[in-house]
């Protein structure tokens, strides 16, 4: 019994993983007695070291998703007194925007993925030049993001590069090719893809949806609506979307234009594992399947298109002029694509919400490690650090400061705490109106910006790392890493110039 157990115990997981994360839960509650007893801060030592076992658990998600070893390690905390599940309810509570947002919004793009797929193969065909292609979309998903918002714009990427590999897989894999009207196949299979060209073919989208997603921190850090914490930060300084966009704007800018030139040099000369060319074997097959698509187009499949039109035309207006809750935008849409699609079984519906259900439950788990930092105010030290310092320069150690703590935990999290606090002193007559001013300009950039460095440090990109598209393309967390090092480096120099400049 104990044998199977341990077998069954986080499935098929590498056995040194397990062990690792057995070990993380017998050392912990070990650890907190021994430093409590020294007369230590046992709470905010062990706080810290499960923000850092949390980490872990993400950098190694393609060994085991992060939600079961993640989710062990929140429940221990709240037993250790870390934090409570009132508090936990409490983070969860603040961020229920951006849960509605994956529950519907994800599940609503699922039901555009033709007019999607259909863009985006026409977009891959015409466009011979890699780095044309990149710079198309690192600008499209900047623009939407800044309009829309970064989680929806990433949905899309991830649906529309899992319809790419889809179509790849099963033409190159010898069956048929089918979707709700269709079944395709062509003679790729009589000459196989080789290995070397299926490595290609993952590097190429693995180019394309990173860039993209680089492309959604570029363009959500702009406006109100492009990150979860804009709006908080705009709410709290008075800010509407004109006056946000152009107080950003010295420095969103030059960071944005700064991002579309290393676009285009790291392409040019593949740094940091860019630089990979689509297949000229695998170019055929979509070749062939827009020609076959083409072909034999029903005017159901046009009836189709024609509704997912006027609904993403929907999505764009709704979106831009904040009309609800990103997530009820999202609710809407699932029921207009599928009322006039006539999509109305619950096992079709169902389907839908498969790529974000488990991501909203690691999400929930994420709130429970952000609590014990809140809890633990693992961060105060270096929030009463910063505004100790001279004004002049409080901006640019802002900026560094949110950037660190966004890489490593969360940016709406971070962002909360120190606009809540520049507010504080602001009220408390400890700062001016334009250093609170300047300061909140920092912490939209500062939680924005460096944050890029891991994937951890944006909804965005944590969602890219989880989803089902990253095991087919191979893109572990250290790849993310590695691959947004040039962006990081960049986008963060360029950001603290600019606002030692500006500010």
């Amino acid at each position: 019994m104990f044998k199977e157990i341990q077998n069954l115990f986080l499935g098929s997981a590498p056995g040194w993983y397990k062990f690792i994360i057995i070990s993380f839960l017998v050392i912990n509650p070990i650890l907190l007695f021994i430093l409590n007893s020294a007369g230590l801060d046992g709470n905010f030592i062990i706080g810290w070291v499960f923000l850092i076992e949390f980490i872990f658990t993400l950098a190694l998600a393609l060994n085991c998703y992060p939600l079961q070893p993640g989710g062990l390690l929140a429940i221990q905390a709240i037993v250790l007194g870390l934090t409570s599940t009132k508090s936990v309810f409490h983070e969860i509570e603040n961020n229920l925007e951006v849960i509605l947002l994956l529950v519907f919004m994800v599940a609503g793009i699922y039901f555009m993925k033709n007019l999607m797929l259909t863009i985006f193969t026409k977009l891959l065909l015409n466009v011979r030049s890699k780095t044309t292609l990149s710079l198309m979309f690192c600008i499209s998903a900047a623009v939407l993001s800044a309009f829309l918002d970064a989680l929806t714009v990433t949905a899309v990427l991830i649906g529309v590069t899992i319809g790419f590999y889809r179509i790849y897989h099963t033409v190159a894999s010898g069956k048929t090719f089918s979707d709700e009207t269709h079944d395709f196949h062509n003679d790729a299979a009589l000459n196989p893809i080789s290995i070397e060209e299926l490595e290609k073919f993952k590097g190429f989208l693995r180019d394309l949806v990173m860039h993209g997603a680089v492309g959604t921190a570029l363009g959500g850090v702009c406006t109100i609506v492009g990150e979860p914490q804009n709006l908080l930060i705009a709410t709290i300084a008075g800010w509407e979307f004109t006056e946000f966009f152009l107080r950003m704007a010295p420095i969103t800018m030059p960071v944005f234009f700064a991002g579309i030139i290393t676009c285009v040099l790291i392409e040019k000369f593949s740094i940091a594992g860019f630089g990979n060319q689509l297949p000229s074997n695998i170019r055929d097959i979509f070749n062939d399947y827009s020609i076959y698509r083409n072909e034999n187009i029903t005017s159901k499949d046009k009836a189709e298109l024609f509704i997912e039109i006027i609904v993403a035309l929907f999505l764009v207006v709704a979106l831009a002029l904040h009309l609800a809750a990103v997530g009820l935008i999202g609710l809407s849409v699932i029921i207009l694509l599928t009322a006039f699609k006539g999509i109305t079984e619950e096992h079709k519906l169902g389907e839908a919400f498969h790529e974000a259900l488990p991501f909203t439950a690691l999400l929930a788990v994420f709130f429970a490690i952000v609590s014990v930092i809140h809890d633990q105010h693992l961060f105060t030290p270096v929030i009463n650090y910063v505004l100790a310092q001279d004004p002049s320069t409080q901006p640019s150690l802002f900026f560094v400061a949110n950037g660190f703590l966004s890489a490593i935990s969360d940016n709406v999290f971070v962002a909360t705490i120190y606009i809540n606090e520049v507010k504080t002193a602001y009220d408390n007559n400890i700062i001016s109106l334009e250093q609170f001013n300047n300061l909140a300009i920092a912490i939209n950039t500062g939680t924005n910006i460096p944050s890029v460095a891991t994937p951890n440090g944006q909804a965005a990109f944590l969602f890219l790392l989880t989803s089902s598209l990253a095991p087919l393309i191979s893109l572990s967390y250290l790849r993310m890493v590695y691959m947004a090092l040039p962006y990081t480096i960049v986008l963060s120099i360029v950001g603290y110039i600019s606002i030692n400049i500006f500010l």
